[in-house]
């Protein structure tokens, strides 16, 4: 699986820091093989690429990122036409990945569906819940011993969330307390994206 994903990375030539770390250092796949995968990867060249080019691959970027299928992302970008960019924003993956808890968007992932994370006391299991505003995330209390969790109490020392989230480090407690994300983190260009789906 990690080797598929990895494939997705070069073949869109970017990385999407799905491994954590791992991309921030010289491990990363994106340092050692840079170019497309297969056997031809290193003399093939990378051509001009069109704007229904650029627009698929933005597409592909966000559903790879978010773990997101076909349909998902058509009736997300048909049903939503306005604030897209925080309907993505606001899902409990990425808020548990925003808060610091996990170390990547796909480690949030897998945390909420193990059953690990809980909004306003209550055990969520689906990455894709829409975080509200004043909804408090923690972590399960069975689930604090877990060797994934034994540095995140150092690691939120050092870290600082984005304004529209409140960070208890103490407690490892997190809130959501704005409506409009003015420091986002997406990195995505959601209007190629809308101009894909437009066509």
């Amino acid at each position: 699986m990690r080797r598929i994903k990895e494939k997705k990375e070069r073949a869109l030539g970017t990385k999407l820091f799905l491994k954590a770390e791992r991309c921030n250092s010289p491990k990363c796949v994106m340092v050692r093989r840079p170019q497309k995968p297969g056997m031809h990867g290193k003399s093939r060249k990378r051509r001009a690429i069109s704007d229904y080019g650029r627009q698929l691959q933005e597409k592909q970027k966000i559903q790879i990122y978010f773990g997101l299928n076909n349909r998902q992302m058509r009736c997300l970008f048909n049903e939503s036409k306005e604030n897209i960019v925080q309907i993505l924003e606001r899902r409990l993956d990425q808020v548990v990945f925003a808060l610091g808890i996990a170390r990547s968007s796909r480690i949030a992932r897998q945390l909420i569906s193990h059953g690990h994370i809980m909004v306003n006391n209550r055990k969520v299991t689906i990455p894709s819940y829409h975080v509200k505003i004043t909804d408090v995330i923690t972590i399960r209390p069975e689930s604090k011993n877990l060797k994934i969790f034994e540095d995140l109490e150092l690691r939120l020392k050092q870290y600082t969330p984005p304004s529209w989230l409140k960070l208890d480090k103490g407690s490892m407690k997190g809130e959501c307390v704005a409506a409009k994300s003015e420091d986002s983190i997406f990195n995505f260009d959601i209007n190629l994206v809308g101009q894909f789906y437009s066509r």
